[in-house]
């Protein structure tokens, strides 16, 4: 064989070696970006649970709390924020902005909740009232189970990211368009220690 074949093979086998890294690379990063979509997934089916809990909550302290119109009203309209902002973050899990406002909205959306129970605490018919306390407990189990979701998206988000970064996979991804996740930020009144005073 001539030196001239020689280096037409080496060229053919480095070409084959090239091309087998770079589907592996978008493989796996496809296999990433999946995986933070499906833990997206997950808190979206646990947002839709919350979101549908709240209309049952409303009815059911609406008949107490009449004059407490503004309180309801105000959960009522964060409720709609905040599924909208989940439809935008669904339809693009990572993307930073949905994810922004996904997390604002749920910031809203949870401090409207925690003023409807503050509120609710004031009528001891209404705490006492069976629907009330069961509505409060779902609320409570959902609630957990959105963080749990939240963490596992955020777990998801950071391998992805890590995966994405590494040299020389960066290369591939930044060629083949896999742009960097966004989290889901806990609203900073969840990260607050509560404030105690005698």
């Amino acid at each position: 064989m001539s030196g001239a074949g020689i280096c037409v093979l080496v060229f053919v086998g480095l070409v084959v070696v090239a091309l087998f890294f770079v589907i592996s690379v978008y493989n796996g990063l496809v296999v990433g970006r999946n995986r933070y979509k499906n833990a997206y997934a997950q808190i979206d089916v646990q947002l839709k649970r919350r979101y549908d809990l709240i209309p049952n909550l409303v009815e059911c302290v609406k008949g107490y709390m009449a004059h407490e119109k503004g309180t309801l009203e105000a959960v009522v309209a964060a409720r709609g924020a905040a599924m909208s902002a989940g439809q935008k973050a669904a339809a693009n899990p990572g993307d930073p902005a949905a994810m922004k406002e996904l997390g604002q909205a749920e910031a809203q959306l949870g401090g409207a909740l925690g003023r409807l129970i503050a509120v609710a605490e004031a009528y001891p018919d209404l705490k006492a009232n069976q629907n009330m306390m069961s509505l409060q407990e779902e609320l409570t189990s959902t609630e957990n189970k959105v963080s749990f979701a939240r963490q596992a998206f955020n777990d998801a988000v950071t391998a992805f990211n890590n995966q994405r970064q590494v040299f020389p996979t960066v290369i591939v991804a930044n060629l083949l368009n896999f742009t960097e996740a966004s989290l889901l930020e806990t609203p900073v009144t969840e990260r607050e220690a509560p404030k105690v005073k005698f």
